[in-house]
C-alpha cells in the first residue's frame, strides 16, 4: 500500500520533499496557500537575488574607465520599474517551473491552508484539514505529515509596514521610483544585502544597526571589509541604535531610536528578522513541541517529537536558509520512507551574503578558534594578490582557510569576493569530505582564476607550517 504523505507548504523544504516522495512511489499531496516555491521563490530569495544581480551590473560598469572603456559608461541609468518587473517575472517563472515539476512527478497540489483541527494525540494516522480559498474545508488522512510552512517578516509594534514609505523586504519591489534616502533598519544578512544593492544604484542609504558592527553573526574581518566598501559608497552607519518607532510623515519617514536619535529619510526598509508560520497550524492537536519563539523542534533527520510528523525549513529551529530547508525536506522523506539517510550536519552548511563583494563561509569560525573551542591552523590570503582579481580591478576581498591542527583536514573557511557564493562550494566539498590541506593544495585550478586563491591559500598554509 502506498504511503500517504501530506506536506503543508510548497517552499524549498516542501517541494524538494515532494519530489523525493513521489520518486519513491508515495502518494504525495502538497497544500500551498499562494504559489509553489513558497515565500522563498515568490517573495524572498529569488526576488532579492534577482534585484541584487541587476544592481551588481552597475558595480561592473563603474569600473569601465579602469578597463579602458568610454568615459561615463558607469553613469548608465537603470529603470527601477523595469528592474522590478523583471524580478516579478523571474519569481513567477520559477514558481511555474516548480508547479510543472509537481505535475510531471504525479504530486497533487491543493491551493489552501493546512492545519490540524482534530484531536489526534497518540494516533498513527494524522488528519490535516485544508481550508480552500472559497472557505470550504476538507480532511486529508496521512501516514506522514511534513510541516514546511515557512516564516514571515517580524514586525516592530511602533514601525508597522504600510506598503508606502515603511516597507518590509517583501514589499520593496512595489516601489516605482528609487528612494531619495532609504533608511534600512537591521544589520543582518537581508539588511546588508539591500543596503549594498541600493547604494550601488546610487541611492543615499543609512543603515541602523543595533550592534557595534554589521553582520554581527558573520566573520568579523569579512564584515569589516563590507563596512569599508559601503562607507566608500556613501552609506551612513548608525551603530548601537535600537529602533523604537518609525513614523510615516507623508513625504518621508522619521526613525526614532531608544537613545533619542532621530534619523530622517524618504523611505524605511524594516529588516529585523522573521517569525515562523506555526501559530495557525494547530500543533497542540497532535502535540508537536515548539520553542519559545514558535519554531518547531526537530532532530537531525527532521523528526518532531510526534511519530509520523516531520518539519523542514524556516518554521523549524534550524538555520533559516533555503538550501537547509531543501536538505531537511529530502532527509525527512527518505527517513519517513525507510531509506538510509545522512543526518543533517550543520558544520557542512555553506552560507552566503549577497552583498558586493559577496561573503561566504563554511564550517568552524575564526572566533571558535580564537576562543580555544577548536584547535586549528589558519591563513588569510588577500584577493588583491590574485592575477584574475587584478584583471578585474578587484582590490578588496580574501580567502581564509582553517585546518585541523592534528589531522590537517579542512574544517572551515571564509571567502570575500564578487562570486564568493560560487567559490565556497570548493570549501564545502572539502569540509564535507574531510579533505586535507595537502590534498587541496595539490588540486589543479585554472590559471588565472579567482578559485586559484583557494589552492594557493592551502599551499601557503603548508609553507607557513614548514617555516614555523
Amino acid at each position: 500500500m502506498k504511503k500517504r504523505i501530506v506536506i503543508i507548504g510548497g517552499g524549498p523544504g516542501g517541494y524538494e520533499a515532494a519530489l523525493v516522495g513521489a520518486a519513491n512511489g508515495a502518494e504525495i499531496t502538497v497544500v500551498e496557500d499562494s504559489g509553489m516555491g513558497g515565500a522563498s521563490v515568490r517573495l524572498d530569495c529569488v526576488p532579492s537575488k534577482s534585484f541584487i544581480a541587476a544592481a551588481n551590473i552597475k558595480t561592473d560598469l563603474r569600473r569601465a574607465d579602469d578597463m579602458g572603456l568610454n568615459e561615463g559608461i558607469g553613469a548608465t541609468h537603470l529603470s527601477l520599474t523595469a528592474l522590478n518587473k523583471r524580478v516579478a517575472e523571474l519569481a513567477s517563472r520559477q514558481s511555474e517551473d516548480i508547479s510543472k515539476q509537481m505535475k510531471d512527478s504525479g504530486v497533487t497540489v491543493i491551493k489552501g491552508r493546512g492545519s490540524f483541527t482534530k484531536e489526534q494525540k497518540n494516533s498513527l494516522i494524522h488528519t490535516v484539514t485544508v481550508e480552500e480559498p472559497d472557505g470550504t474545508t476538507r480532511d486529508l488522512d496521512a501516514d506522514i505529515v511534513l510541516l514546511a510552512s515557512g516564516a514571515h517578516p517580524r514586525v516592530l509594534p511602533g514601525a508597522r509596514p504600510d506598503g508606502e514609505r515603511i516597507l518590509d523586504w517583501q514589499q520593496i519591489y512595489d516601489l516605482t521610483e528609487l528612494p531619495e534616502h532609504l533608511v534600512v533598519v537591521g544589520s543582518g544578512v537581508t539588511g546588508a544585502e539591500f543596503v549594498s544593492a541600493f547604494a550601488e544604484l546610487g541611492v543615499k542609504v543609512t543603515m541602523v544597526a543595533s550592534r557595534d558592527r554589521i553582520l554581527p553573526h558573520d566573520d568579523a574581518d569579512a564584515a569589516d571589509v563590507l563596512e569599508e566598501v559601503l562607507a566608500e559608497r556613501g552609506v551612513n552607519l548608525e551603530k548601537d541604535a535600537r529602533v523604537e518607532s518609525v513614523e510615516n510623515t507623508g513625504d518621508g519617514v522619521i526613525v526614532k531610536t531608544q537613545d533619542g536619535r532621530e534619523i530622517r529619510g524618504s523611505h524605511c526598509l524594516m529588516s529585523i528578522g522573521s517569525i515562523p508560520n506555526t501559530e495557525a497550524l494547530g500543533l497542540d492537536k497532535p502535540g508537536v513541541e515548539t520553542t519559545a519563539s514558535g519554531h518547531i523542534e526537530v532532530d537531525r533527520v527532521s523528526r518532531t517529537n510526534v511519530p509520523g510528523i516531520y518539519a523542514a525549513g524556516d518554521c523549524t529551529n534550524s538555520m533559516p536558509l533555503a538550501a537547509v530547508a531543501a536538505m531537511q525536506g529530502r532527509i525527512a522523506m527518505n527517513h519517513a520512507l525507510g531509506d538510509s539517510v545522512q543526518p543533517l550536519r550543520m558544520k557542512t552548511v555553506a552560507q552566503a551574503v549577497f552583498t558586493r563583494p559577496e561573503i561566504a563561509a563554511i564550517g568552524v569560525t575564526e572566533k571558535q578558534i580564537a576562543d580555544g573551542d577548536v584547535q586549528a591552523r589558519a591563513i588569510t590570503l588577500p584577493l588583491a594578490s590574485n592575477p584574475r582579481a587584478k584583471m578585474r580591478s578587484l582590490s578588496r576581498g580574501f580567502v581564509k582557510l582553517f585546518c585541523s591542527s592534528r589531522s590537517g583536514t579542512i574544517i572551515g573557511g571564509v571567502i570575500v569576493a564578487p562570486i564568493a557564493s560560487e567559490l565556497i562550494t570548493t570549501l564545502a566539498l572539502a569540509v564535507s569530505r574531510s579533505v586535507t590541506v595537502n590534498e587541496l593544495a595539490d588540486t589543479f585550478s585554472v590559471y588565472p582564476s579567482l578559485s586559484g586563491s583557494i589552492t594557493e591559500a592551502a599551499r601557503r598554509l603548508i609553507q607557513h607550517d614548514v617555516l614555523d
